[in-house]
């Protein structure tokens, strides 16, 4: 651990949406011969840790956890923008914005393998994402930041219904091929042979329809159309559902979609590992049944359940309608609406935050659910950590779910307080509590 942190930030973006946009262009095509060496020489660790038997028995649980067997609780930790009091400055060594980028990726590898004490499963892959455009909805909203991190405001482009619902329309697949194919050549040419390089596209964190709806007409706003405007609402919601459907349709038609049935990140936190997925009559080509699909509506946390069922489920069934697994929920406390969400198709992941009733949880979902435990982020948000309060806590919520198929999911920390061991130290905490109630 003496070899991490102490550093300024990298001011990288460690959130989903620094891998769905990258921010690479034709000019950052370019690695030098000493950054090579590098990314050489920290695949060749990733390389090690991936073929150890840890990650093999690894893999085998969360198989197994994703198939309702039942197994230990699994522990993950991603700390998101905490990676940045991780691995600082003061660890990269690389130059070039795309040999950084690497160069970061790897090392968050290796810290899982070596340090983390969880349950990732470091995989033998470099994966390099399709370099795309944000989604166009015909709008786009303003914002405005004091840092490239962080909080933000923006300003909603929906201001007038009946002027405004005419101009948005569904965002088209905008794929810088230049940058995609070149990022592909030269990870090939750096790390094939230590590490399989593979294009494969993350198109979506979520294909919730809320946090869209919120970005183009407010959230303020939202909150107030669900009385005051109802009916165009509806409309917008649809318009977005509507968007994420032709847009699936367009990745699967042009053979753009990858399996997500292996080390990829589903959800709101888990891995992807089952043999339930491709299906039977997979031919090679994958289609969205083949895949696990995800949406959520923690915008509308405030929002009765009756509201819900009204507005939001009806739009969002058509997009889990389509995959063959899913997972709903993230920070909203999915317990009060738990009776609209099970009819989601083919549901099995089920988001329990730090604002569920962890009992009703665990009532509901009983074993025929992955109960996707979410701690709060802020018991590791500070220079020195209560302990005894995240034992505590951790216990509380084991022995309440003794009868399901639980994950421990510690996300969402966008500081560790500069202590880079308060994430180590949560794993090790979790991992003697699962120990404790096995």
């Amino acid at each position: 651990m003496d070899n991490y942190g102490n550093g300024p930030s990298t001011g990288l973006d460690q959130t989903a949406a620094g891998k769905i946009v990258t921010g690479f262009a034709p000019a950052d095509l370019s690695i030098s011969q000493a950054d090579k060496d590098i990314l050489r020489m920290l695949a060749e660790r990733v390389a090690e840790i991936a073929a150890s038997p840890r990650m093999q028995e690894t893999r085998e649980l969360w198989k197994r956890l994703n198939t309702l067997e039942k197994t230990r609780p699994l522990v993950f930790c991603d700390p998101e923008n905490g990676w940045n009091e991780i691995i600082t400055e003061s660890q990269m060594t690389c130059t070039g914005k795309l040999a950084r980028r690497w160069e970061m990726d790897l090392r968050k590898e290796i810290f899982w393998g070596d340090e983390m004490g969880d349950d990732k499963p470091v995989e033998p892959y470099f994966d390099v994402p399709y370099t795309v455009a944000p989604d166009d909805w015909g709008l786009e909203a303003e914002y405005h930041r004091t840092d490239d991190l962080g909080s933000c405001v923006w300003d909603s482009p929906v201001k007038d219904y009946a002027t405004d619902l005419a101009k948005l329309h569904s965002p088209k697949v905008n794929i810088d091929w230049e940058t995609t194919e070149g990022c592909v050549e030269i990870a090939k040419e750096v790390l094939g042979g230590i590490l399989t390089v593979r294009l494969k596209g993350i198109w979506w964190w979520s294909l919730g329809l809320t946090w869209p709806a919120v970005t183009l007409r407010g959230l303020s706003n939202v909150m107030y159309d669900f009385v005051d405007h109802p009916d165009e609402l509806k409309e917008l919601l649809a318009i977005i559902s509507k968007g994420h459907l032709e847009k699936l349709d367009y990745l699967e038609v042009n053979s753009l979609l990858a399996l997500n049935n292996d080390g990829a990140y589903i959800g709101s936190g888990g891995y992807g590992f089952t043999d339930e997925l491709p299906q039977d009559d997979f031919d090679g080509r994958v289609r969205c049944v083949d895949m696990w699909g995800f949406t959520e509506s923690q915008e509308t946390v405030s929002v009765s359940p009756d509201m819900y069922e009204e507005f939001i489920f009806p739009y969002e069934k058509p997009i889990m309608d389509r995959f063959g697994l899913t997972c709903y929920g993230c920070c909203e406390p999915v317990h009060g609406r738990w009776h609209i969400v099970e009819g989601h198709h083919n549901l099995r992941r089920v988001s329990c935050s730090p604002w569920a009733d962890v009992q009703k949880m665990a009532g509901y979902l009983e074993d025929k659910y992955i109960l996707s435990i979410k701690p709060a982020p802020a018991a590791i948000s500070t220079p020195t950590i209560d302990e005894d309060s995240i034992r505590q806590g951790l216990r509380k919520v084991l022995d309440l779910t003794k009868d399901c198929i639980v994950e421990l999911i510690m996300k969402d920390n966008h500081t560790l307080g500069d202590r880079p061991e308060n994430a180590v130290r949560w794993c090790q905490i979790a991992k003697e509590e699962v120990e404790r109630r096995s």
